[in-house]
């Protein structure tokens, strides 16, 4: 009896060890981890609602901010005409700059080699990426993207810095990140040849079964006037997938109007020419600031406090970190009224602009709370942004202990994240 007891003792062990390593065999992972991952979501959510959870800041200097505030900007935008030439088919090749006023009424490109992001946790980064640069001839695809970019697989996220990085490192291409985009300039852009990568929010059924909203990424490859669309490739609905216009404002303003164009070395005064007074960065992120002030008390709800953290995040990369900490403020004001279930509650999942703010504000436990939040909100805490910046909070106010410790954390979501191994250095302390 005691034999047979000890055998059995020493057989559960081992059984549970052999079904966790067959489980990380990554055949198994691939088709088992969203389940339970979904699991997992279901009951977190069910236990903590995140749609119900809400940021109130507190304000306050807690130190002396990093870099002085300058003035919020002010812009009046005068559209430059790119130089006329002829009309052509749109192709990877087109060399010629078509006017607003001479585009197309319909544009279909060719060339884009489809991908969908299903079998891979939020991975719209990087298969629209890849659909981007096969377009212009590269032979990868979604996953040595990802496996770059996104090398942790519950990673929520990919930003558009490191898209952009990618492109060029890696693809041999150039790649123009910008705010403030709008409709006419992508329909040029796609006239000419170049597809356009948008960040947009939508809805979409999550994890715990539930219809929320959430970060998405589509790249546009045509349109048609004719029934006021856009023609994206949407990597969880399907390839060329009509979108209405407001549809895409709607979604497209939850991102400060953020666009992503890639583009051959050799095209890049062809770009520069459409873009106009957008090339230079600084001008762009103007015309979004007051672009986002112009939309602010015409709207109410979800789509006001966008318009607020747009001001906000404009602000930012101005570096008025006074002026945008101000903003983000009232956008979290607004936020409460919002019915939960028209929340965007992952929006921290996908923007690191409160975080510059409020940090380079000496605004520190704002920070930490705000990270928090977003951690928790999280069926697990895999964002390496939050915890880069909760612990350069944590690092403001003393805490050198607990800081190393979420730099770690954030190179171990992220190996080789540059932000956490720089500020260890500066400590003098092994990753």
């Amino acid at each position: 009896m005691r034999k047979t007891l000890l055998s059995v003792a020493v057989a559960i062990p081992l059984f549970l060890l052999l079904m966790v390593l067959v489980y990380h065999l990554p055949p198994v992972y691939d088709r088992l981890a969203w389940r339970v991952d979904n699991l997992r979501t279901q009951i977190k959510y069910a236990l903590n609602p995140p749609e119900a959870q809400v940021f109130v800041p507190q304000g306050g200097l807690t130190g002396q901010p990093a870099m002085s505030p300058t003035p919020s900007p002010t812009y009046t935008f005068t559209a430059t005409v790119p130089p006329q030439g002829p009309s052509a088919t749109p192709s990877p090749s087109a060399t010629a700059t078509l006017t607003p006023t001479s585009l197309p009424p319909t544009v279909k490109l060719k060339g884009v080699k489809y991908e969908d992001q299903h079998g891979r946790f939020n991975y719209c980064g990087p298969s629209n990426l890849s659909m981007a640069l096969t377009f212009w001839g590269w032979k990868g695809n979604r996953d040595q993207v990802g496996n770059a970019i996104k090398p942790e697989i519950d990673d929520k996220n990919v930003m558009p810095y490191e898209m952009a990085e990618f492109a060029e490192s890696s693809a041999g291409l150039a790649a123009v990140v910008r705010v403030g985009g709008d409709l006419q300039l992508v329909k040029t852009l796609v006239a000419n040849g170049f597809p356009v990568l948008l960040e947009k929010g939508t809805f979409l059924t999550d994890l715990a079964g539930d219809y929320s909203w959430m970060g998405h990424y589509q790249l546009v490859t045509g349109y048609d006037e004719a029934e006021s669309v856009l023609i994206v490739q949407d990597t969880y609905v399907g390839p060329d997938h009509p979108m209405p216009f407001e549809e895409i404002i709607d979604g497209w303003r939850a991102f400060d109007y953020l666009y992503i164009v890639v583009y051959p070395p050799e095209g890049e005064a062809q770009v520069q020419a459409i873009l106009g007074a957008r090339w230079d960065e600084t001008t762009s992120e103007q015309i979004a600031a007051q672009e986002a002030s112009d939309e602010i008390y015409g709207l109410t709800g979800r789509a006001q406090f966008f318009a607020w953290f747009n001001r906000g995040t404009s602000l930012m990369l101005l570096q008025d970190y006074n002026g945008a900490a101000q903003a983000y403020d009232q956008a979290f004001a607004v936020y409460p009224s919002i019915p939960e279930e028209e929340r965007p509650w992952r929006m921290m999942w996908y923007q690191t602009g409160p975080y510059f703010a409020y940090f380079y504000s000496g605004r520190y436990y704002d920070v930490i709370d705000l990270a928090t939040r977003t951690l928790n909100s999280m069926s697990k805490p895999v964002l390496e942004e939050s915890f880069y910046w909760r612990a350069m909070a944590k690092a403001a106010l003393g805490d050198t202990a607990g800081a190393i410790e979420d730099y770690r954390t954030s190179l171990n979501l992220h190996p080789g994240f540059e932000a956490s191994l720089y500020q260890l250095q500066l400590l003098g302390v092994k990753p």
